[in-house]
């Protein structure tokens, strides 16, 4: 027997799905008849069915540390005036199911809709390290997907045009009690405390189009965004004034070490002889050999700082830094690192248009010694970028394509190397992508490239391909 609610199967005897609680379709207890959901008395005999459709147990309370947000339309009440119900229907379907999704790529679990707006838990019911950045990141995507909403939705709205969706967004983070309320059927889970309650002022207090945050969750964010205090603020309900600051963009950070950089570093200890050994191998690449050193460790236990130490050591010598950082927000997105490494490498700018991108690709690659015919229609392709007449276009299978692709990266790095030695990093690969493993694998497989040093890092949990 499958649950309506959920799809999990559950076995015939069942009165109650195991996955969320949901009452199954009740069998008659006079008669065996297998009613549809919702049935008070048996459809073949009239038999009550109360009996035969036990009350669900409820989930049991649990102490949380919880990020929340709170993200709510401005002028919804107005918009709901002045247009038609079906229009009103048609626009809040699509904004719930823009922000919903949106709200999964981040892991954040949608426990409320409030009409127009929407209250999501992140760290319920899985916990991260990072919750309150995949809010904060979660916020900035629902902002950045809402124009192109809008303009789906002038498509078939005939009156949206004058009433553009537009948005404000509260985040706060604190402790909670998150458990099962209401009765019967009616029931779903909510955070109680003052969280909630603070997350929801802060969502009133926001500027269209912008995200509020609290100092608390500011903490917890701070060098992975740009944020700007907007002081002391006296939110109704809330005894004491609270501290905010409005989200302006990301900071294009990378990791959190990253983010620990511009609060300034402790010195190192302890790790005398692992450098060491990465400073040997340095050494024996400028003589013209080839290293991939793997470095395995638990989460701050200080990979990254080592790395760091490392490119300390270098920054007066002449060579190329290439750094790849696989992040837990893009594991499902192909060869993220990638990609994200040539949009830096390229200097590519959010405001360039796809011309200019594919100008500035082309002078990048003239400076090595390539097939600009072979090797510019595959990495525009990649990028995205409308490939001009002079290319011809790609006509190969994806799977050849994916090999071109990773055949022209070793060629690209190869022939940096005839200038420099370079220094190769990908850092946290527990959270790499499958192609990105993929690609490793063809790397290291086809031999170390001479005068180059990679270096791997991961968490002993990952198992190298």
């Amino acid at each position: 027997m499958h649950c309506s609610k959920c799809g999990v199967k559950n076995s015939e005897e069942a009165r109650v799905c195991g996955q969320c609680a949901t009452p199954l379709r009740p069998r008659c207890p006079q008669c065996d008849f297998d009613n549809p959901s919702g049935f008070a008395f048996c459809g073949r005999c009239g038999t009550s069915l109360a009996a035969a459709l036990p009350e669900p147990a409820a989930i049991a309370a649990e102490r949380r540390h919880l990020t929340v947000m709170f993200c709510d339309q401005v002028d919804s009440v107005s918009r709901s005036q002045r247009l038609d119900p079906e229009e009103l229907h048609e626009i809040v379907r699509q904004y719930q199911q823009m922000c919903t999704r949106v709200i999964q790529e981040f892991d954040g679990y949608v426990a409320q809709y409030q009409g127009d707006g929407l209250v999501v838990y992140f760290g319920y019911p899985v916990a991260h390290e990072d919750d309150a950045q995949r809010a904060v990141r979660a916020g900035l995507g629902i902002l950045a997907a809402l124009p192109h909403l809008n303009s789906r939705l002038q498509q078939t709205v005939k009156d949206i045009r004058n009433f553009p969706l537009h948005l404000r967004i509260g985040i706060h983070t604190g402790m909670t009690v998150v458990g099962e309320m209401g009765a019967g059927e009616r029931r779903e889970l909510t955070a109680l405390g003052d969280t909630p309650n603070i997350t929801s002022r802060l969502q009133g207090i926001a500027k269209t189009n912008a995200i509020v945050i609290s100092a608390t969750t500011y903490q917890l964010i701070c060098g992975f965004f740009e944020c700007v205090s907007l002081g002391p603020q006296e939110l109704k309900g809330v005894s004491a004034p609270v501290l905010a600051y409005q989200v302006l963009d990301d900071s294009k950070v990378q990791n959190r070490f990253e983010a620990a950089l511009t609060k300034g570093l402790t010195p190192m200890v302890g790790r005398e002889q692992e450098l060491e050994l990465l400073l040997e191998r340095w050494a024996q690449v400028k003589e013209g050999e080839g290293w991939v050193v793997m470095l395995s460790g638990e989460a701050g236990i200080g990979k990254s700082r080592l790395v760091q130490a490392l490119k300390e050591h270098l920054s007066k010598e002449p060579h190329l830094k290439l750094e790849y950082h696989c992040s837990p927000y893009y594991q499902n997105s192909s060869l993220y690192p990638t990609l994200n490494l040539l949009q830096r490498l390229f200097r590519f700018e959010r405001a360039d248009s796809p011309q200019e991108k594919f100008r500035k690709l082309e002078t990048a690659l003239e400076r090595f010694h390539l097939s600009l015919i072979e090797i510019v229609p595959l990495l525009a392709s990649f990028l995205s970028l409308p490939l001009p007449e002079q290319y011809p276009p790609l006509t190969l299978s994806s799977q050849r394509q994916r090999q071109k692709l990773q055949e022209s990266l070793r060629a690209l790095l190869v022939a940096q190397t005839e200038n420099q030695p370079v220094l190769q990093v990908i850092e946290d690969l527990h959270w790499a992508d499958p192609s990105t493993l993929e690609g490793l694998s063809f790397f290291v497989n086809r031999g170390s490239i001479p005068r180059s040093l990679t270096l791997l890092t991961f968490r002993p949990e990952f198992s190298l391909p």
